[in-house]
């Protein structure tokens, strides 16, 4: 039996449900190529802009690791450790867009049967900040870009009108939604911050603006830990620090909560699905609470010899998803993504010890 990966989500067709995230993967055409080279179904570029941007005077990345022998979590190599979490406070893209137009052309010309989606960022301060996403748009679609995803999560902006500073305020969505997909005809993702109690609404928001799907999660807020012994943090700039973004295994169980919260409330919307994937059995996790789409960022990030891009990971994730869809008779993703959504309930309904149980109210006489 001859297994088809081919995934239909937003209405563009993925050789495979596998996606490189917005982050250093995807920062330069040199690594987008490769990704396409090792298999990858498509790439969300790191984000684009039009503000400056200049990164911290330090490294912008770590990987914290934990062990069973020593067990803290630490970013310092200890023998007989496993991966725990990433961490950064890494900006978007330094790269200006006029740099990113004929890498992106060149991309998608290469690879035609690839998804490229183009991550993009503005501000929100007016109809001048409207205009900024117009052009991103306009240009990026210009030169072939199969989607856009418009970056509303990023965690570590100075300025309060953009990134994860503007994903809790509906009207500021609608408004970006309208000024995007007025300008261009191509689906339109829409990443939100997982931190924020608004989460279903904004995404509720995003959806009846005209988004084509949700993305999420970006990483969480965190800040890195402090060495005891010398009372330094583990990444820090001159003895500061700042709060940045936790991604990787760590963030799995909390972006699942997620995906589920959005897919329970709107089942029939698109959501692609981040955060944690390291193999074939997180992917199936989010699938079964409904995303149609996988991106992958930290585990790729982590493979060493793959220059950041996880060509030996692509490999097992389509593999080992090829093999269970053989196994069960699947004819692709379809046919289980969203299964456990009827399973998730409210914490009443899950069997008490005894009948008599009422939710935490009292009962009355």
């Amino acid at each position: 039996m001859t297994i088809d990966l081919t995934t239909r989500f937003t209405g563009l067709d993925f050789v495979n449900p596998f996606v490189l995230a917005s982050a250093p993967p995807t920062e330069s055409k040199r690594k987008i190529l490769r990704a396409f080279e090792a298999g990858w179904g498509g790439v969300v570029t790191k984000t684009i802009g039009l503000h400056p941007v200049e990164n911290v005077a330090g490294p912008k990345t770590i990987y914290q690791r934990a062990s069973d022998v020593k067990p803290y979590v630490s970013r310092y190599k200890r023998p007989d450790t496993v991966s725990h979490s990433s961490w950064n406070w890494e900006l978007i893209s330094d790269q200006p867009l006029e740099q990113w137009l004929p890498d992106l052309e060149e991309i998608k010309t290469t690879f035609p049967d690839r998804m490229v989606i183009a991550s993009i960022m503005a501000g929100a301060g007016g109809e001048a900040e409207m205009e900024n996403w117009r052009k991103l748009a306009r240009a990026c679609v210009g030169v072939g870009c199969d989607a856009l995803e418009l970056n509303m999560s990023c965690p570590h902006m100075d300025r309060k009108d953009m990134g994860a500073n503007i994903a809790n305020d509906e009207d500021i969505i609608r408004s970006v939604l309208t000024a995007v997909t007025g300008a261009v005809d191509v689906p339109v993702w829409v990443k939100l911050t997982p931190a924020t109690s608004t989460l279903v609404d904004a995404a509720g928001a995003a959806y009846e603006a005209g988004a084509s799907c949700i993305s999420l999660c970006n990483t969480f807020p965190s800040l890195p830990l402090m060495d005891p012994e010398t009372l330094k943090f583990e990444v820090e700039v001159d003895g500061y620090v700042t709060s940045g973004g936790q991604g990787g295994l760590a963030i799995l169980h909390q972006a699942l909560q997620r995906v589920s919260d959005i897919s329970r409330a709107y089942p029939d919307k698109a959501i692609s699905g981040i955060g944690g994937i390291k193999g074939f059995r997180e992917a199936f996790n989010f699938i079964v609470h409904g995303a149609g789409n996988l991106q992958v960022c930290t585990a790729a990030m982590e493979e060493k010899g793959s220059g950041g891009v996880g060509v030996q990971l692509i490999q097992e994730l389509t593999r080992d998803l090829g093999e269970y869809l053989e196994a069960k008779g699947h004819s692709s993703i379809e046919d289980f993504r969203g299964i456990a959504r009827e399973r998730i309930v409210e914490h009443s309904k899950i069997r008490r010890k005894s009948e008599d149980y009422n939710g935490g109210y009292a009962i009355p006489a």
